[in-house]
C-alpha cells in the first residue's frame, strides 16, 4: 500500500502548522467507548445457558467424559451468573424439547445465551448434527432423521434476536458408526456464525478431538480453567484455550471459532469497567510492547507463548502467532489443515496468510485518486530481492513482515510493528493495531486502528478477478499539532496472491480529505 507518495500526499511534512485544538476527539477513543458501553449493556442483561452432555450411547461407542464435562461447565456458568439448564444422556425428543425451550427463553428475555454440547457429532452434506443417546445410524439417510441439526439451532437463534449468543460444540470425535454407515468426512463442517454469535468447535473443521484421558475432555478441561480467569474478554478466553490445547496435543488438535461479535463480553468482568484515559492506554501499550520485544527477539518458545497468553488479541498477536507457528514447525509439529470449504453454502470459508515469499516475486500496482479518478502515470513495481526470518525486502525499497504488513515504504516512510494484515482470514474476525509512523522528513505520528474482516467477495482489478477477503479499518493518526481521522480497506486473497489485491486509504482533518488513494494489482509473478 503506497501512502505519502509525493504531490498532494506530501501533507505529512506540514504537520505542526495547524493547532491540534481545531480537531475532534480521536475516533479510536469513540470506538473504545462504544465497546465499553456494549460490554456494560451485556453485563446488565440476564444470562441463560443450556448445557447438554451425552455419553451413554445405545448404538455407538460410550464416551466417558461428556457427562463430567457438561456438569462442570454447568457449575462454572452458575458461578459466573448464568441460569443453567443441565441435560444429560438425552434421547432425541428431550434434546429437541430442551432446545425449543431454550430458544424461546432467549426470544422472551432478549438476554445473553450460551449453548454447550459434549457428545457425538457428525457432518453430512455440509450440515452438522449432534447425536442424542438413542440415535442408531444404519445408513447415511438416518443422520438427518435421528440427529439434531445445528443449522436449525442457528436459525432459531437468529429468530430469537437476543443480544448475544455463544455456541460451544465439544462434539468433533470420530464417526461413531463406522465407515460403512457414516459420512465420508471427519469431525464437523465449517459454519459462519450468525449475527452477534460466537461459534466454537473443540477442533478445526474436518478434524477430530480427543475425549481426554482424565476426568474431562482436553478441550473442556482448558475451557473450564480459562472461564475462571477474571477480567478476560470472551475472545481472549477462547484463544487461550486454543493455544493450550494445541500445545498439549502437540498440534494434533487446534480449536476453532467463528465470530460475529461486536461487543466485549466477560464471564468474570473487571470490578470497574470503564473507559481508560489516554495515559492509561499509553502505559498499557508500553508494557505490552516490552513483553513483545522480548518475544520478538527470542529463540525459545517460552517468551512467545508468554506473550500470547498475556495478550491473545494484542497489538502484536498476529505476528506472534506466525512466529510460534514457524518455531513449532521447526520442532517437528505437523499442523492439521482445516477441511476445504469449497461448495459449502454455510460459510465464506477461511484462509491463512501465505508467507512463502521467494526472491524474484513481483507485484505491480496502479494508483488512483478516488476523488479525481486520476491514475498515476507510472505503476509501482515491487520485486522481492531478499527474504529474512521475519522480513521481506523489495527492490523498490518496500519492506514488509512475512504477513505483508509494511515496515518501510518506497518514499522513506517507516512504521513500527503494524498489524493490518492478520495470519488467519475469516469473515467476522476482529483485531486492533497501534504503531508509530515516521514521515520521510522525520515527523513522528501515533497510529491506531480497529480492523475486521467485513466480507468475502469477488473483486476485479487489472490483474484479474479474485475471491478476496475485505478488511475494513477505522482509526486515527496523531502528529504533534495535527490530528487526522483515518480509514482503510484492504482486499486480500491469500490463497491466490501473497500481496494485497487492492487497497484504499483515506485520511482527513476537519477541513479536507488529505489522502484518498486506491491501489490496484495490475500484474504479479510469484513462485
Amino acid at each position: 500500500m503506497q501512502v505519502a507518495n509525493g504531490g498532494r500526499r506530501g501533507f505529512l511534512v506540514k504537520a505542526g502548522v495547524v493547532s491540534a485544538s481545531l480537531f475532534n476527539p480521536a475516533p479510536f477513543a469513540l470506538v473504545w467507548a462504544q465497546h465499553s458501553d456494549g460490554a456494560l449493556r451485556l453485563l446488565r442483561l440476564p444470562k441463560i445457558a443450556l448445557v447438554i452432555g451425552n455419553g451413554d450411547y445405545k448404538d455407538a461407542p460410550v464416551l466417558k467424559n461428556p457427562l463430567n464435562d457438561a456438569a462442570a461447565i454447568a457449575d462454572v456458568l452458575r458461578q459466573t451468573g448464568f441460569q443453567v439448564t443441565l441435560v444429560q444422556n438425552a434421547p432425541r425428543p428431550q434434546m429437541v424439547a430442551s432446545l425449543q425451550a431454550y430458544t424461546a427463553a432467549l426470544a422472551s428475555k432478549k438476554c445473553v445465551g450460551l449453548f454447550y454440547f459434549a457428545g457425538h457429532g457428525l457432518q453430512l452434506a455440509w450440515r452438522n448434527y449432534l447425536l442424542p443417546v438413542d440415535a442408531g445410524i444404519d445408513r447415511i439417510g438416518d443422520v438427518a432423521k435421528q440427529g439434531v441439526d445445528v443449522g436449525g439451532l442457528m436459525e432459531s437463534l437468529g429468530k430469537a434476536s437476543n443480544a448475544m449468543n455463544m455456541v460451544i460444540l465439544d462434539a468433533c470425535r470420530e464417526n461413531p458408526f463406522g465407515k460403512d454407515s457414516g459420512p465420508e468426512h471427519k469431525g464437523l463442517s465449517q459454519m459462519d456464525a450468525p449475527p452477534s454469535t460466537l461459534l466454537a468447535y473443540a477442533t478445526s473443521p474436518g478434524n477430530v478431538a480427543s475425549d481426554g484421558t482424565g476426568a474431562h475432555g482436553l478441550y473442556t478441561e482448558n475451557l473450564l480453567r480459562e472461564i475462571r480467569v477474571k477480567d478476560a474478554k470472551i475472545e481472549d478466553v477462547f484463544k487461550r484455550v486454543r493455544l493450550a490445547v494445541r500445545r498439549k496435543s502437540n498440534g494434533e488438535q487446534i480449536p476453532w471459532e467463528s465470530t460475529s461479535l461486536e461487543d466485549d463480553f466477560y464471564f468474570l468482568p473487571p470490578e470497574n469497567l470503564r473507559k481508560l484515559s489516554e495515559a492509561e492506554r499509553e502505559q498499557l501499550f508500553k508494557e505490552e510492547a516490552a513483553i513483545w520485544d522480548r518475544a520478538r527477539n527470542a529463540t525459545a518458545l517460552a517468551p512467545v507463548e508468554d506473550y500470547l497468553r498475556r495478550y491473545p488479541n494484542g497489538n502484536f498477536s498476529e505476528v506472534a502467532q506466525l512466529k510460534l507457528d514457524r518455531m513449532l514447525a521447526q520442532q517437528g509439529e505437523k499442523p492439521i489443515a482445516v477441511a476445504p470449504a469449497s461448495g459449502n453454502p454455510y460459510t465464506k470459508g477461511s484462509a491463512s496468510a501465505d508467507s512463502r515469499y521467494t526472491v524474484g516475486d513481483t507485484y505491480s500496482y496502479r494508483t488512483i485518486d478516488t476523488l479525481t479518478k486520476v491514475v498515476a502515470d507510472r505503476p509501482v513495481i515491487h520485486t522481492v530481492r531478499q527474504v529474512s526470518d521475519d522480513k521481506v525486502f523489495f527492490e523498490s525499497g518496500l519492506v514488509t513482515d512475512l504477513l505483508g504488513n509494511e515496515l518501510e515504504f518506497s518514499n522513506g516512510m517507516k512504521l513500527s510493528a503494524a498489524q493490518r494484515y492478520p495470519l488467519e482470514y475469516s469473515v467476522g474476525k476482529r483485531w486492533s493495531t497501534r504503531y508509530t509512523e515516521v514521515s520521510p522528513r522525520g515527523g513522528v505520528g501515533q497510529v491506531l486502528f480497529e480492523l475486521h474482516v467485513a466480507a468475502r467477495e469477488t473483486i476485479t482489478v487489472p490483474a484479474g478477478s479474485f475471491n478476496a477477503f475485505r478488511i475494513e479499518g477505522i482509526g486515527h493518526v496523531n502528529y504533534p499539532g495535527m490530528y487526522m481521522s483515518a480509514a482503510l480497506k484492504l482486499w486480500v486473497a491469500p490463497d491466490q496472491v501473497r500481496r494485497p489485491v487492492a487497497t484504499e486509504l483515506f485520511r482527513k482533518n476537519n477541513f479536507r480529505i488529505l489522502v484518498s488513494d486506491r491501489n490496484e494489482l495490475v500484474s504479479f509473478r510469484q513462485a
